[in-house]
């Protein structure tokens, strides 16, 4: 069944993850979160969620636990104080030198090719937008 082929797939990548971040002491969904704040720079709570497809109840404590590790900032924006924008700090921004190989060992541990990659990459994103346009409808 593909479906348990990927949900194996999404729980080996998942604690193989776990492996190389517990060093930080941070989870897969914290790392995500990262990963957009250092591509995308400071954005809104709002745009990251969507970003990143997790509704507030997931991203708030998520936020929250990481704003006590002195990662990120929020503040609320003085036009309108419901917008509330995700920064990184010093501390978040130097994590990105520090964990700069975990790509690179998660690559590894797939033992893909980059070609692979690539193909696999095209191949669950098409999957995706299918089964979203098939959920809409």
């Amino acid at each position: 069944m593909v479906c348990f082929s990927l949900y194996t797939a999404s729980r080996a990548t998942t604690q193989a993850y776990r492996r190389l971040l517990a060093p930080w002491g941070l989870t897969y969904p914290q790392y995500l979160v990262l990963v957009q704040l250092w591509t995308r720079g400071a954005q809104s709570v709002r745009d990251l969620g969507t970003a990143l497809s997790l509704d507030s109840g997931t991203l708030s404590p998520l936020l929250t636990r990481l704003e006590r590790s002195g990662i990120i900032a929020r503040t609320r924006a003085e036009a309108d104080g419901r917008v509330v924008t995700v920064r990184l700090t010093e501390r978040g921004d130097r994590l990105r030198d520090d964990m700069a190989d975990v790509p690179a060992q998660l690559f590894a541990c797939m033992s893909l090719s980059m070609d692979s990659a690539r193909a696999l990459l095209d191949s669950l994103h098409a999957l995706t937008e299918s089964v979203q346009a098939s959920s809409t409808r």
